[in-house]
């Protein structure tokens, strides 16, 4: 009678514990799979933002060479610009050097008036030392005053080396 008692105790345990250990075996096999998917799932997405992040060093190392670009062109521009605008001095340089002091002085005076003094300044270096003194006694007094100034700046800064 024992046996049987203990037969009846211990059969529906061993059947419960299968149970419980096939229901456990499905349950980590269905977390297996979820983490097989999960793993899956971050790879591609992995692959997916090394692929965005090439793309967007491309992109950005396409700006930067098209500004470096840019940068190259501006200054060859520049460079150009400066090149003509030494030729447009020059020039005027050599016509105010066949003007006549005083007709050189009047325009002068009025490009000053006009607020030009940088360019007439510009041209006055250039000129000869005795065009210009000829030129400066014919300016008016305001407009030689402004020019001494300018060039005795001009020339001390020139003696520092600046």
């Amino acid at each position: 009678m024992i046996f049987r008692f203990l037969i009846l105790m211990i059969f529906p345990i061993f059947l419960f514990s299968n149970e419980d250990s096939s229901a456990l075996t499905k349950q980590r096999l269905e977390i297996l799979q979820l983490k097989e998917d999960l793993t899956q799932f971050y790879k591609k997405r992995e692959e997916e933002d090394l692929a965005r992040k090439k793309e967007i060093e491309d992109i950005l190392k396409k700006i930067e060479d098209e500004k470096n670009s840019i940068n190259l062109i501006k200054e060859q521009n520049e460079e150009l610009l400066k090149e003509i605008r030494g030729q447009i001095v020059s020039k005027t340089t050599k016509i105010y050097e066949q003007m006549k002091p005083k007709v050189a002085a009047l325009v002068f005076d009025q490009m000053i008036l006009e607020g030009k003094i940088e360019e007439v300044f510009d041209i006055i270096i250039r000129l000869k030392e005795s065009n210009v003194s000829v030129i400066m006694r014919s300016l008016s007094v305001e407009s030689a005053s402004i020019l001494t100034f300018m060039l005795e700046n001009f020339k001390t800064n020139e003696i520092k080396g600046e």
